[in-house]
This record gives structure tokens, C-alpha cells and sequence, in this order.
């Protein structure tokens, strides 16, 4: 067993608030694997958390109530990680249910499900005896254990194999299981939920060239609540490769790399397996807009064994990509028009490219009236930012939902033009610094436990965007005399000054409109 977990015992913690019970007996679930050593158990579904004999220190979670052959999911690499991350989420339901979300949905959870005070009187115990702090990144650690774990070493009790006891039973049916190919509307790479039927698939083959690399769309799924398109983007791996050594990047490095904002979007614009694009399917002469879009890259320049098992290679083998390239797949489900599937006559698909951020140049106001020329890179053409309000000003958080919760109400509102104009959303101005991170009353800020926002532009969606005050908003209409505003990072001290930067938004690339069903010319 665990060494970790056997002085975690030594401090008799109860973890039952944390979502991790204990319990006396030998219960067992059919899927729980052979070797099983159980610590907890969530209280709902069956779900229990164990060791396994012969994974050493790690710590998986069994959720009989998932659909085959998803019952068995690694947590932590050890039991200290277990409860790192633990200090991270707040509780161990958001950690059974990682394998199935996005960074995105998962952070949603975290912040709609935050510790109650009996959870944070165990979590500070946690920090305080063990001397351990919260997991960094923990969606990214859980995925990339997941990633890169073979679930095919896990053995399991005849009860797995039995009809009576697992109605998904028999060798084979569980090995098809795992191998056959399902996409569903309401899905992403990594499972699905609810209970509709997976998408028909529609093969397609299209091969187009757009943004400077080889595409190729390989199928379509029509699903009972829309359609479902995958986008795959070939890149070659000398770029990958020069990409990773200009910037000092390999598999081991790069969690450890502290990178400037600004280094970032340089390193956002370099990355050749980054392209964010929208997409828009016309239906029979009717417009579909996505209503959410999954992504996975391939990239052969990594370690075999950190790609062998990774979603993105599955796709990779399904579609027969060629391996020797890096891929980027992007799966994006477009809703039907009418309550029922519709039959397709005629489809096409337009790309657009999403603009990209290029630093600009630095500047400090020192009162209204101030006025800044720059240039606009995509162009050339010259321009003039002029200052037209621009004071220190107090937030006020009282209807904030949270409120157990302080948050840093001092900033500086700013109104300013551009002339000439430049078109909408290409140019943004920012606070060089970060927010201060919102912090819980009565408690030191020191506390490891208190809720930590990592940048500025967690505050400005997640605070301001909820509160009076001034945001990036553009006032009148398009004419010479438009007027934005912008605000800086929030802090719990009034600052002196302020060091802006402007943020240029390019767009390198023309649409491209491609014909998949009912066009003649395939464009």
C-alpha cells in the first residue's frame, strides 16, 4: 500500500466532507478491479477510489454507474497528489469527473461547486499537518495521467465477465467496446453524456488547402439533435520541431516554463499546431452556428509512450492520418434547424480564421488629453489614441454572489478614440499587470487555501463583466467619433500609475468556403 497514504492514516483525517467516506467490509462492485486495495467511497453510484496492486502509489477511481467500458480512471500518480489535488478542487467529485470534461467546464465546476465550511476546515487541516499545498493546473495533471495511462493493464474478477452481474459482459463485446469508433452530438474525445444514440457516420474525404496547411474533413455524423463535423489540420513535424527548439520546449520542460503575457501571444502565433478558427455549415440554404467545438493534437515529436495512448491518436488510427505528421482535430457539433434530423441535400462549410494577438507598444497616461501615435501592423497605416476620461475609481462587489469572498475594488476607467478608426475588435488596451487575486475574508492572504485567480483577464470576465463599472465597450456608432473604454487590473490598494499596452488583433488569413454534399465543384 501507498507509503503516503499509510502516514495520511498516522494524522487520523477524515476525509467523509471531501467526498472520500470510509467504510468497514469488503464491498465490491463488478467492475472493481482485481487487487483492489479500497480508501473511500463517494457515497453516491457506487463510486469508490482505491489502489491497485502493481500501479505502485496510484490512486484510481471505479464509477460502476459510467457507461462501459469507462469505469476505471486513474486520479493521482500518488496518494500526496491525491490530496494536492484535493486542496485544488475542494472536494473528489470534480476529480472522478475530470475524465469526461473540458478545462473550460471543469473550471465551471469548480467555481459553481466552492467548499463549504466543514470542507474548508478539512482541507486547511490537510495543508496544515501534512504540510502540502494545492495542485497546480489540476485539470491539465488528471488529463495528462489519463492521457497517457493503458487502461488494457487493468485486470478484473470473473464478476466483469459475468451477464448476470455486468450486463456489457464478455471479453470481446468489452474489447469491441473499447475500439469501436462513436460520436455523439451531446460528446467530445473523451465520452459523452445522457443517453442519445451515437451520429450516424457520413463519410466525406474532402482534402482542401487553407491558412498555409493540408486539411482534410473525413466524416460527418448526423446525430438526432444536429450535426456533428470533424476538422483535421496536417502540419509538418520540422515545424513542430523548430517551434520546440526556438523556445526551449520538450515533454519534461515546459509545465516548468514562466513565460511573460506578452511571450504568450508570441508564442501562441508561432505554434504551428494552434489555429483557431470558426466555422459555419449552410444546410439546404440555411445557416448552422456551432454550439460548442472539442480539440486534440497529435504531435509525433513527442516520446512513443506519451502518444500511444492519447485520444488524439485514436483519431489518428481511426481516420488512418498518417502518423509521421502532427494533426490537429476539431470536432464541432451544428444544432438542426428544426426539431428533427434533416436531410441532407446540400452542405458546405465556411472557415474563418480567428484574429491572433500581437503585442504593441507600451504607454503611461498622465491625465486626459494625452494622445499616443502607433502603427497598425496588419496594414502599416498610422493612427492616433487619444485620452479622453481617465480617473481612479472603487468597484463595488456587494451583490456579488460570493460573498465569504473579498475582492480587490480599486482600478483605473479610461475612455479614448482612435482616429482614423480602425475596424471593430482589432485593437484592445491592457493593464500590464495583473489583478490582485480575490481572497477570503478574515483570513491571511498567506493562506493556501484561499482562492487564487491566475491572471488579470480571470478578473476582468469574471468580476467586472458582472459589476457596474467600465469594461471594453464601444459607445456610439462606427464614425470617426466612436468612443472605447478599458480598465486596468483590479487591486485591494489604490496604485499610483498605470503601464498600458495595446493588443493588436490580426487576421491572416481570407475565408475559404468548402462544398461537402450537393456541390458539383466541391467549392
Amino acid at each position: 500500500m501507498a507509503n503516503s497514504y499509510q502516514r495520511f492514516l498516522k494524522n487520523n483525517i477524515d476525509l467523509a466532507p471531501l467526498g472520500v467516506e470510509r467504510r468497514a467490509g469488503e464491498v465490491t462492485y463488478f467492475c472493481t478491479p482485481r487487487g483492489a486495495t479500497i480508501f473511500g467511497w463517494a457515497g453516491v453510484d457506487g463510486i469508490h477510489y482505491c489502489f491497485i496492486r502493481g500501479f505502485g502509489e496510484m490512486v484510481f477511481a471505479v464509477s460502476p454507474e459510467n457507461d462501459a467500458p469507462n469505469y476505471v480512471h486513474p486520479l493521482a500518480k500518488n496518494f500526496k497528489d491525491f490530496l494536492r489535488l484535493l486542496l485544488a478542487c475542494g472536494s473528489a467529485g470534480a476529480l472522478e469527473q475530470a475524465w469526461i470534461w473540458n478545462q473550460a467546464e471543469f473550471d465551471a465546476f469548480l467555481w459553481e461547486n466552492q467548499p463549504a465550511e466543514e470542507q474548508k476546515a478539512v482541507l486547511a487541516e490537510i495543508a496544515d499537518q501534512l504540510r502540502l499545498t494545492p495542485m497546480e493546473n489540476p485539470w491539465q495533471y488528471i488529463r495528462e495521467l489519463q492521457s497517457s495511462f493503458d487502461d488494457r493493464q487493468i485486470k478484473y474478477t470473473e464478476d466483469f465477465y459475468d451477464p448476470d452481474m455486468n450486463p456489457n459482459a464478455g471479453r470481446k463485446a468489452l474489447e469491441r467496446e473499447k475500439t469501436e469508433w462513436k460520436v455523439y452530438f451531446d460528446g467530445n474525445f473523451w465520452g459523452h453524456r445522457g443517453r442519445d444514440r451515437a451520429g450516424k457516420e457520413i463519410p466525406v474525404g474532402k482534402h482542401f488547402e487553407w491558412a498555409g496547411r493540408h486539411w482534410l474533413i473525413p466524416a460527418l455524423y448526423a446525430c438526432s439533435k444536429g450535426l456533428v463535423i470533424e476538422f483535421c489540420m496536417q502540419i509538418d513535424p520540422g515545424q513542430i520541431r523548430a517551434f520546440m527548439d526556438k523556445w526551449d520546449l520538450n515533454a519534461q520542460n515546459e509545465a516548468d516554463k514562466n513565460f511573460s503575457r506578452e511571450q504568450q501571444m508570441e508564442i501562441e502565433r508561432d505554434n504551428p499546431l494552434c489555429l483557431d478558427f470558426d466555422a459555419v455549415v449552410r444546410l439546404n440554404g440555411k445557416e448552422l452556428v456551432p454550439t460548442y467545438g472539442y480539440g486534440v493534437s497529435y504531435n509525433p515529436c513527442l516520446p512513443r509512450d506519451m502518444i500511444r495512448r492519447t485520444e488524439a491518436k485514436k483519431v489518428v488510427d481511426h481516420y488512418g492520418l498518417d502518423p509521421a505528421y502532427g494533426w490537429v482535430i476539431r470536432r464541432s457539433a451544428f444544432p438542426w434547424k428544426t426539431k428533427r434530423r434533416t436531410e441532407i441535400r446540400n452542405l458546405s462549410v465556411t472557415l474563418s480564421q480567428c484574429p491572433v494577438s500581437v503585442p504593441g507598444p507600451h504607454f503611461r497616461v498622465a491625465a486626459p488629453g494625452d494622445t499616443f501615435d502607433f502603427t497598425f501592423p496588419e496594414t502599416g497605416s498610422r493612427h492616433t489614441l487619444t485620452v479622453q476620461e481617465y480617473e481612479q475609481q472603487k468597484m463595488d462587489f456587494s451583490r456579488m454572489p460570493a460573498q465569504d469572498m473579498e475582492y480587490p475594488p480599486y482600478y483605473f476607467g479610461m475612455s479614448y478614440t482612435i482616429m482614423p478608426p480602425l475596424p471593430n475588435d482589432r485593437l484592445t488596451v491592457s493593464d500590464c499587470m495583473d489583478s490582485d487575486p480575490p481572497r477570503q475574508k478574515h483570513s491571511k492572504q498567506e493562506d493556501p487555501l484561499a482562492p487564487v485567480a491566475k491572471n488579470s483577464s480571470i478578473g476582468v470576465i469574471g468580476i467586472i463583466g458582472g459589476a457596474d463599472g467600465p469594461t471594453a465597450i464601444v459607445v456610439g456608432d462606427a464614425g470617426p467619433s466612436r468612443l472605447q473604454a478599458a480598465c486596468s487590473a483590479l487591486h485591494f490598494e489604490p496604485v499610483k500609475e498605470v503601464e498600458w499596452h495595446m493588443i493588436f488583433h490580426e487576421k491572416q488569413f481570407d475565408d475559404l468556403t468548402i462544398g461537402l454534399m450537393g456541390h458539383k465543384d466541391g467549392v
